[in-house]
């Protein structure tokens, strides 16, 4: 394909992913202020698009969770909108390796007035999610961290679920860089190997579906305890 078809069909899911949140998600100035707040502090744009947002919303209130563990906070776009969609007593426990990340995070929260319904954990994940085993089960968790950590996280994931427990696993696509076994990129391979953990675990029922859309060519995995 040629750059200027592909800018072409680029601009195509952005102007589709424009009109589908036109009409479908409402808009919030909170939100809309918090992804000003996360390009002002300079944080890197990985935050989902308000219409994936109203997905893991979606997502949250089918489940019916009450308890959620998000595995990367970033700014906590994401984590707002989890939050939002649990009763109200549900509970998000979010984990951000960033010192900074974490400290723009936390002003969001605060921001949304739901700093009494998220905790934000500061650190690498690999050594806050151990004392996460006397809050658990979760409900739903959301991994979008660092790939190459995505194995592991899927371990603990496993470690603090229940049967029921919806696992999220996102940008698994790569750009389709996912189907390249040889590729150089330790996210891609940190994401081949998260699917094929996911395949080899009795534990789990799984798909994966591609995106496209204003954060381009990706997509994620929606794992299911079973057992």
């Amino acid at each position: 394909m040629s750059q200027g078809s592909q800018e072409e069909y680029n601009g195509k899911w952005v102007a589709v992913d424009d009109y589908l949140v036109s009409h479908l998600v409402q808009s919030d100035p909170v939100l809309e202020q918090v992804l000003k707040n996360n390009h002002q502090a300079g944080l890197p744009a990985h935050d989902v698009a308000p219409n994936q947002g109203k997905l893991l919303a979606l997502l949250a209130q089918i489940t019916g969770a009450q308890k959620v563990l998000e595995i990367g906070t970033l700014g906590a776009y994401s984590t707002l909108w989890l939050a939002r969609a649990l009763p109200a007593l549900g509970k998000v426990v979010t984990l951000e390796a960033d010192p900074h990340h974490a400290r723009v995070a936390k002003t969001n929260i605060e921001l949304a007035g739901l700093q009494d319904k998220i905790t934000l954990h500061v650190g690498p994940a690999a050594q806050t999610l151990p004392g996460l085993q006397a809050e658990a089960p979760f409900d739903l968790i959301f991994i979008d961290a660092d790939k190459p950590g995505n194995p592991l996280y899927l371990e603990w994931a496993l470690k603090l679920s229940k049967p029921g427990t919806l696992i999220i696993g996102d940008n698994v696509v790569r750009e389709g860089a996912v189907v390249d076994p040889h590729s150089d990129d330790a996210r891609v391979q940190g994401v081949r190997r998260f699917i094929e953990m996911i395949e080899q675990e009795p534990r789990l029922s799984a798909t994966a579906l591609q995106t496209v859309g204003s954060k381009g060519w990706d997509g994620f995995v929606l794992a299911r305890v079973t057992g």
